[in-house]
């Protein structure tokens, strides 16, 4: 940030300050100024999902190659080879109650922390809801791996995700279109209370 301009909003400001009433006020004045304050306060609306990046896209400048290994309760075990790890990005998530991100995949890997709440993931092919409680982490293999993830508490549910493997540019997560939402909501048995998506 420049000097110069931060130099003359502070001084602006130190004006308006000095030009200010510095009357005491009158009972009549005291109220009106409560009355417009409490007009004015409106309650904040909390979005369904919060997304936080806490980086940017952070190229890796050695070459890094990844391999995970993931067999979550129930599935088999899936290798994900990732020659080049590219981009790197973190994003901390606040779900508010019974909210879902909708049906979607990603462009990489992503691994995924709860650091409170729960968090209940969804694959698409077996539609089974394996849930992952505040000091739990799991892998979601991306690449083509279609699923939603939904907070089933009375409570936010706080994760943070690592994204590797992001390109340079573009979308970190690729929704479904709609025909197939609707399908795989079908199949999986997706309440419609569930349909705050986001």
């Amino acid at each position: 940030m420049r000097i110069a301009p931060l130099i003359t909003m502070v001084s602006i400001a130190a004006i308006a300050a000095g030009c200010a009433d510095r009357s005491p006020p009158t009972a009549a004045s005291a109220d009106e100024s409560r009355g417009r304050l409490a007009a004015n306060i409106v309650p904040q609306q909390l979005p369904p999902i919060l997304a936080e990046p806490l980086t940017l896209r952070h190229e890796f400048t050695d070459d890094v190659a990844v391999q995970v290994r993931v067999r979550p309760d129930g599935r088999p075990t899936r290798v994900v080879n990732m020659q080049d790890a590219s981009n790197i990005a973190v994003i901390r998530f606040t779900v508010q109650p019974g909210v879902r991100f909708p049906w979607h995949t990603h462009p990489g890997l992503v691994m995924v922390t709860v650091t409170q709440g729960e968090l209940v993931f969804v694959y698409a092919d077996d539609c089974v809801q394996r849930p992952y409680a505040t000091g739990t982490a799991f892998v979601d293999p991306g690449f083509g791996n279609v699923h939603y993830a939904f907070n089933r508490t009375g409570g936010e549910t706080v994760i943070v995700a690592t994204f590797l493997g992001v390109p340079a540019t573009g979308a970190l997560t690729i929704p479904v279109d709609a025909d197939e939402a609707i399908a795989l909501d079908a199949k999986c048995g997706v309440a419609a209370v569930m349909s705050h998506t986001h």
